[in-house]
């Protein structure tokens, strides 16, 4: 029998994995410098960062900076940035990765899903065609082929590629 080792997963499915405090905040303030290393933009109100727990590579989340839960209790312009930043998240992982597709979604509220519900964030999860191969099906694993650091190294210059060509 062969085995497959993930012991970077070991902490997600323990329920290890939540530092304390919110997890976006200290990534944002950099009190937290694992956390802060998963940031690969920044914007005036929000940031993206990488999902530490990945479904596929390139998996980004668009957050804004100020702890909140729900779209109702962000201001118009936090709004805006967010839709700004995913946008741009889109254009970047299609230049880095060429997906098929894209799954961008916002989970509010543990029972739609929030793994982190008390501070709202958009999933941008880029997607190919059979993606979904037997390792997910009957292994209910992934394998993902790039490290988290090869991910960040990879879009952090995309993004201020991006951000550029935005002015």
């Amino acid at each position: 029998m062969d085995h497959l080792w993930s012991p970077w997963r070991l902490q997600y499915v323990t329920g290890g994995h939540a530092p304390p405090g919110c997890v976006f905040c200290t990534a944002d303030t950099g009190t937290d410098p694992g956390q802060a290393a998963l940031v690969v933009h920044r914007g005036t109100m929000c940031f993206v960062i990488l999902n530490l727990f990945p479904y596929n590579n390139g998996h980004l989340m668009v957050v804004p900076g100020r702890h909140i839960a729900t779209l109702a209790e962000a201001t118009p312009d936090e709004l805006h940035e967010m839709m700004q930043l995913t946008q741009r998240a889109e254009i970047v992982l299609r230049t880095a990765y060429q997906p098929h597709g894209i799954n961008v979604g916002i989970n509010i509220g543990r029972a739609a899903g929030a793994g982190l519900a008390e501070h709202l964030h958009i999933h941008l999860v880029p997607r190919w065609n059979g993606d979904t191969n037997f390792m997910t099906t009957v292994g209910e694993s992934r394998v993902l082929p790039e490290s988290l650091d090869a991910t960040a190294i990879r879009l952090r210059p995309l993004f201020v590629e991006a951000a550029a060509a935005a002015l």
